[in-house]
């Protein structure tokens, strides 16, 4: 039986018959088995985005066997979002501490540390690598008064999957990661009294918020080993196209495609965090807000609709009401059918409790839709209990 697959989905062991995207534009010199993990990473990099196996003929080639059988075994498992969500939870930890210890650093004035930083960067680029929406929860594992600490951490996934998404080449995404994680790291320069502001900056206020980017940039110029690539995005992050950004007030032909992207990351994790004074918005809200900064020319408005099909009209991690009157968190996405995702029902509205429910896929169960995308403040619920309960539900 013939099957057409996307490139992220292929396996070593896999008998691959012909390349159907881009139409006409690659061809394979002949069909036959994917013996090695180097053969699909070509074809990524390639920008290959489907094929068409046989899978009648599919084997455990004798080099990966165990390899082949765990990938199989964990496509098929309910339990894979459950070893995300620890993973996520696991890595956002870990990089809120290393972010702290950098604020710490630039505090005291001494030059920050890489290692830590690409450390944990990489191991965040491996998971999104082999599976995009491996760390897509992290966006909503946060707590409104670590904002200063979570929002980097972030900004430096969202910047991953974005890259991923546009198939940039793995060693420059490490430096796009690297240079979005301390891409605010001069904020810890700026007063509490207006950092943590409720309500609206003055203009003098703002004046003096606006300088966290220079803080920053001059922190990032001294650190040791820092890449040319790593300094730019974290230079550009608050420049629009319109020439009003800062710190420099640059034109748009001076914003690099890496610059116009991080500030697409930047404004959405913005807008999206829940803060002390303030609640985030929907994802749902937070692009149609991006687009009409993209028609505003102060964001790249093609740049803008390629990050909302990278994450999804419903993204991963985010969560939705069903017509069920149920609470669930999606999963993954169905890419032939965006506003299908699949699911998992966690929480009854009537009455208000946690539940344990079966995996929805939307797309192949027709009796039950999404309503709305929603917050889980919207219910008095956190997503700290929201995502203990989904660890350890079942």
């Amino acid at each position: 039986m013939k099957v057409e697959l996307d490139v992220s989905e292929l396996a070593v062991g896999m008998y691959v018959v012909e390349i159907t995207q881009p139409k006409n534009k690659f061809q394979l010199a002949e069909q036959g088995w994917i013996t090695k993990q180097q053969v699909i990473d070509g074809f990524k990099r390639k920008g290959i985005e489907k094929l068409l196996v046989d899978s009648s003929k599919q084997r455990v080639t004798p080099a990966e066997p165990a390899k082949v059988k765990q990938a199989a075994e964990l496509t098929k498992t309910p339990g894979l979002f459950k070893q995300r969500l620890s993973q996520a939870k696991q890595l956002f930890n870990e990089s809120k501490a290393i972010q702290r210890r950098l604020f710490d650093d630039a505090q005291a004035g001494v030059p920050l540390t890489l290692e830590p930083v690409r450390r944990v960067t990489d191991q965040s680029i491996e998971a999104i690598f082999d599976n995009p929406d491996a760390l897509a929860c992290v966006i909503n594992i946060r707590h409104k008064d670590q904002y200063l600490l979570e929002h980097s951490v972030a900004v430096s996934v969202l910047m991953t999957i974005f890259a991923c998404y546009l198939k940039i080449d793995k060693e420059i995404v490490s430096e796009l990661a690297i240079g979005a994680f301390l891409h605010d790291v001069g904020k810890i320069m700026i007063p509490p009294s207006i950092l943590d502001k409720p309500g609206r900056l003055t203009t003098e206020e703002f004046e003096v918020m606006k300088t966290h980017a220079n803080h920053s940039i001059r922190i990032i110029e001294n650190t040791p080993n820092i890449s040319p690539l790593s300094l730019e995005v974290a230079r550009l992050h608050h420049e629009k196209l319109n020439g009003k950004g800062y710190p420099f007030g640059v034109s748009a032909e001076a914003i690099s495609r890496f610059g116009r992207m991080i500030a697409i990351c930047d404004i959405f994790d913005a807008l999206t965090a829940n803060r002390c004074y303030k609640a985030g918005y929907p994802q749902v809200k937070a692009f149609s807000i991006l687009r009409a900064l993209g028609e505003n020319n102060e964001l790249d408005a093609e740049l803008v609709d390629h990050f909302i099909k990278c994450m999804g009209v419903y993204p991963v991690g985010s969560l939705v009401q069903l017509e069920s009157n149920r609470l669930a968190i999606v999963e993954s996405h169905n890419h032939q059918d965006p506003i299908r995702p699949k699911v998992k029902p966690f929480y009854s509205l009537n009455p208000n409790h946690f539940e344990i429910s079966a995996n929805i896929d939307l797309a192949a169960m027709r009796d039950d839709i999404i309503v709305k995308n929603v917050r889980a403040d919207d219910f008095d619920l956190n997503m700290d209990e929201i995502i203990e309960f989904l660890s350890h539900e079942g």
